[in-house]
């Protein structure tokens, strides 16, 4: 928090207030058991600081508090809620339903509350929200003693706006050095590749062997979990999570060169852009020697190839199978067409980035729009 907004709480004058004249409903949540809980779409809050709290989204018929309300559980642990959602019985819930404060001085009353509490409570001594009635947050207040209102909102909206300017230089530093280094600061698409995403359609596709393209695939080896030594070598193992990524080890095993792909035990495909080992659940398919770009479109092609539900725990993928897939890929005189693939590949991350940098910027502008006018 800069020097201005420090200098601003050190200058306004402060009153006690009690959470009952501040809040007309002050509620506690029910009990709903986890074996109870049926999926939806609520947002059911408990103690805890994981996720804020909500620890499920559920369809039982729970009493629905509302948004633009603040919850503090059986350990003091505060926070306010910008939508509908149902709570336990470890739960407190605070709002007025008379006067509706704006979401700023809801803001503002959650971290006065925070700090009233902290270290008061703990598995020893838990939080009912009946007992808090009496308890005192400090908070500005007006000449003539009122809560300060006016001097909320503006602190509330400065403080966002700061957070805004520097979620916005750590934006422009970061999509900057990640399109550096990924060779794409150029997103503006060539010739080249508006040509080929218009001619998509008319491209001529002819179905190859991988075998045939790349020789027989290898099979990993088992490592189990107990027998893996702590190193920097990615360790790759079947799986969705972290890519497959199950361990970084330093063990003696065989390291598979980047610009390869692999194929889980699913028959799901990744393509691996850095040296890794891998378990016997994976197959590799040597790509080293085809262009990094058209390597990841032969990726797509792989997965989409393998991955259609056939392999499962009871049937898993082996390097077996990776030998005779079919996978379909552009064509130019009976051979892949690894030009294309890769002009494709370049255009498509091109517009995935542009993407992202316009969203970027639509989201620091809305930002500014709604703190400006407290400005």
């Amino acid at each position: 928090m800069n020097a201005s907004l420090n200098e601003k709480l050190g200058t306004v004058k402060w009153g006690e207030f009690k959470y009952k004249d501040v809040f007309n409903r002050i509620e506690q949540g029910r009990r709903l058991k986890k074996d109870d809980q049926i999926d939806g779409t609520i947002p059911f809050v408990m103690s805890g600081t994981t996720n804020a709290g909500v620890v499920n989204y559920i369809a039982n018929p729970v009493a629905s508090f509302p948004k633009n309300a603040i919850t503090i559980d059986i350990f003091g642990n505060t926070f306010y809620r910008n939508y509908a959602f149902g709570a336990g019985d470890d739960t407190g819930v605070y709002w007025n339903d008379v006067t509706a404060y704006s979401s700023n001085a809801m803001l503002f009353f959650a971290v006065a509350m925070q700090k009233s509490m902290m270290g008061r409570f703990s598995y020893g001594k838990k939080l009912r929200s009946s007992q808090s009635e009496n308890f005192t947050m400090r908070l500005p207040v007006t000449d003539n003693g009122f809560i300060n209102f006016d001097f909320m909102e503006s602190f509330i909206a400065e403080l966002e706006a700061e957070r805004v300017a520097e979620l916005e230089a750590e934006r422009v530093a970061e999509l900057s050095a990640y399109l550096t280094v990924s060779g794409l600061d150029n997103y503006e698409l060539s010739g080249d590749e508006v040509q080929a995403l218009q001619n998509y359609s008319l491209l001529t596709w002819k179905s190859f062997n991988l075998e045939c393209l790349f020789g027989k695939s290898t099979r990993g080896k088992r490592l189990k979990g107990d027998d893996r030594v702590s190193g920097t070598l990615p360790f790759v193992t079947a799986g969705e999570a972290s890519e497959g990524i199950s361990a970084y080890i330093s063990n003696d095993v065989e390291i598979f060169e980047k610009n390869t792909t692999t194929i889980d035990m699913f028959g799901s495909a990744k393509y691996r852009n850095y040296k890794y080992g891998a378990d016997d659940h994976i197959a590799v398919v040597h790509t080293e020697t085809v262009p990094m770009k058209a390597a990841i479109f032969l990726t797509a092609a792989i997965h989409k190839a393998a991955h259609t539900g056939k392999f499962d725990y009871g049937h898993n993928f082996y390097a077996k199978d990776a030998d005779a897939l079919d996978i379909m890929l552009p064509a130019k005189d009976g051979k892949p067409d690894y030009t294309t693939m890769e002009t494709l590949i370049s255009a498509v991350q091109k517009l995935v980035i542009k993407e992202v940098v316009l969203y970027a910027n639509q989201k620091i502008e809305t930002t500014k729009a709604v703190t400006k006018r407290y400005w």
